[in-house]
């Protein structure tokens, strides 16, 4: 596989065989309406169409589906992924045994209109933070197995990934803090598990309150701050106060309505778990070519 974003998350996302495992929930012991109606030796070509405009994302998915499929497949890419699309334009060609293209139909669409849904959600509210430093990330609210494909299109949409999972960054919630017995516990007990652990994962921790920022900048050791559930004004108070001596992220609830009044306070990244939890799939279809 040459795609960047599959290689780089190869070590927690077996692609192959989460096809394999697709197509033993979909095809069971045989795909008996295509067995049935089409000549085992038919050759046929089917065209991706893009029926809504939005921002294309799967193309390099399907590829490989179709690689891992069959290798004779022949694709030809006629619309790169993160390409603003119109109804009526034709995304990608695949030709090869019939029956193997409409058993493999439905597993690219599935993948790829929820890909693009995502990815034209992102490029709506990245396009409203314009003119400012504030980023669009995702959150762990995502589909469970299907998170790489989500985070994927958040990516191809013009955002960029919050952590991939709990394992490569320390994000310490309002749950942690209460647990732990306070921000300045927490915060110390994390570097005591790093150094246990031997680990160098970056920190983040939440705050709920401007006094919980005043404790977090004279306590320090952390990467980024989060702002939650703030208001704008809030928020710009809190982005003042901490003066860039850190990171910072706002969340809670925001949206298209909101997300502009949040950019303009100067804050980093703002995360969005609605991008991959809220999101409707962007309408495509797979035609046979006659």
């Amino acid at each position: 596989m040459t795609n960047t974003y599959i290689r780089q998350h190869a070590k927690h996302f077996n692609f192959k065989q989460f096809i394999i495992d697709a197509f033993h929930e979909d095809v069971g012991d045989g795909d008996h309406t295509s067995l049935s109606t089409i000549p085992a030796s038919h050759k046929g070509k089917m065209r991706l169409l893009v029926k809504e405009d939005g921002i294309l994302a799967g193309v390099e998915a399907a590829k490989e589906i179709f690689k891992i499929t069959d290798k004779s497949f022949r694709f030809k890419e006629l619309i790169k992924d993160g390409t603003r699309v119109k109804k009526g334009d034709v995304a990608f060609e695949v030709t090869g045994n019939s029956q193997k293209l409409l058993t493999t139909e439905r597993l690219v669409l599935n993948i790829m209109q929820r890909m693009s849904g995502i990815a034209t959600h992102t490029d709506q509210l990245q396009q409203l933070c314009k003119g400012t430093k504030a980023k669009v990330i995702d959150t762990r609210k995502t589909t469970p197995g299907f998170r790489f494909f989500e985070k994927w299109a958040v990516v191809i949409g013009g955002g960029a990934n919050h952590r991939y999972g709990l394992f490569d960054m320390i994000l310490v919630k309002d749950n942690h803090i209460d647990f732990a017995g306070g921000i300045t516990k927490a915060i110390d007990a994390v570097y005591a598990y790093q150094k246990k652990t031997k680990k160098k994962l970056k920190i983040e921790i939440e705050v709920r309150s401007l006094e919980d920022i005043k404790e977090v900048l004279k306590r320090g050791g952390v990467d980024r701050i989060l702002i939650d559930n703030f208001t704008p004004a809030q928020t710009k108070k809190a982005i003042e106060l901490i003066n860039r001596k850190f990171q910072t992220e706002s969340s809670g609830g925001i949206n298209k309505a909101t997300i502009r009044k949040y950019a303009e306070t100067g804050v980093d990244f703002i995360s969005v778990g609605a991008l991959t939890h809220h999101v409707s799939s962007l309408d495509l279809s797979l035609k046979a070519v006659k």
